[in-house]
């Protein structure tokens, strides 16, 4: 496709849409769907891609911290929106102003939601959180914490509605951590609910759990990744779920030009031409969130064909051979994912995770959004 500007990521609504659609198929009746659009939505764009996610229904959102919050209502959301990870004491308020659902995972936080709330005569929605088994953030299953959370259920400004727990290793079938941690999670909901704390949404599965453990959608699942086709599951399960990666990004062709055998290419002369070499420069580097550890070992697609990368990845430039490819010019189009660059051979040849890929690429990157349906 033909851009007009240095670089552009594009991303596709029309797959998104189609994903959820797909992913519906899996989640068990009743269960509410909650869209995970923590690091800006994937690397996506949150103002980009919420109105594609309210045509198709979503019930609530979650993001990581607060200032995605903002930017989910400043795109026209009404619907709940968890904060997964924790706010600041100073910026607790920001949850009240802008109608945000916070993670609680101490009664000292409680308490001071509580005291914000009854100061602007407001009740504040809480989720719990536990932790069955990923040793990050939530309360632990124990005798105390069930007193603890039933002194945050009696606070009059403050209101639970909902407790969950995350998985560590959902996508592992032949484990039984996931199991585990659902028995430690689903005896303590049973625990607080004997000591008369209301606990009206519970929710554990993530998008792992999602596309292969159906006893887990409990009353809402939580997608993140497979929302935008990136894969957290093993290749079988991925490719009977049929989703599409979203994003796709393109540059230009700067310069074309013929160096002689010898010729170092690059800071530090990690390559050198071996024959008579077309070099073409492209203007993107790191700083645009394009890997240097794909320096001498990664391709991008020019004209169809797969050009490689030659020396390392600069900051704001790179070079690729161009050698066997006819007719290579200025302006040419160049594909750095998408047609023949998935982003998950991109994370294969970096050996990390598709998240990574998509997060890392820059906000100086432009971000278009497009729906070919």
């Amino acid at each position: 496709m033909a851009i007009q500007r240095r670089t552009q990521a594009t991303i596709h609504l029309d797959r998104l849409e189609r994903n959820i659609a797909r992913i519906r198929q899996y989640v068990q009746p009743g269960a509410a769907f909650m869209a995970v659009l923590k690091a800006d939505a994937y690397g996506h764009g949150i103002a980009g891609v919420y109105d594609a996610f309210r045509r198709c229904g979503i019930d609530a959102y979650a993001v990581a911290v607060w200032e995605e919050g903002v930017m989910l209502r400043q795109a026209g959301a009404t619907e709940p929106i968890l904060v997964l990870g924790d706010v600041w004491d100073d910026q607790l308020p920001k949850l009240l102003e802008y109608h945000l659902t916070a993670t609680v995972f101490s009664l000292e936080t409680a308490r001071k939601l509580d005291a914000l709330a009854a100061a602007q005569g407001m009740v504040q929605p809480i989720h719990i959180k536990l932790d069955t088994g990923m040793s990050r953030i939530g309360f632990p299953c124990t005798d105390q914490a069930v007193d603890t959370i039933r002194q945050i259920a009696a606070l009059r400004h403050v209101k639970i509605t909902g407790i969950f727990t995350h998985f560590a290793r959902a996508d592992e079938m032949d484990r039984p951590e996931t199991p585990n941690q659902m028995a430690r999670y689903t005896d303590m909901v049973a625990r607080l609910r004997k000591a008369g704390v209301d606990l009206p949404l519970c929710h554990v599965a993530n998008s792992a759990s999602i596309l292969l453990r159906p006893d887990t959608h409990l009353d809402m699942v939580r997608a993140g990744d497979i929302l935008y086709g990136l894969s957290p599951v093993d290749e079988d399960t991925w490719r009977k779920a049929a989703l599409e990666e979203l994003m796709t990004w393109e540059t230009y062709v700067v310069l074309v030009k013929t160096v002689s055998a010898g010729t170092q290419v690059g800071y530090g002369g990690t390559f050198e031409a071996r024959q008579e070499t077309r070099i073409a420069t492209l203007p993107v580097g790191f700083a645009d969130g394009y890997n240097r550890s794909l320096s001498n070992k990664g391709y991008v697609m020019i004209r169809g064909q797969k050009a490689p990368i030659l020396g390392k990845v600069c900051m704001d430039q790179m070079m690729v051979d161009v050698t066997h490819i006819p007719g290579v010019e200025r302006g040419d189009c160049v594909t750095l994912l998408g047609d023949g660059i998935s982003i998950a051979q991109m994370a294969d040849l970096l050996d990390i995770n598709v998240d990574e890929i998509v997060c890392g690429v820059s906000k100086r990157v432009p971000r278009i959004y497009t729906n070919d349906q």
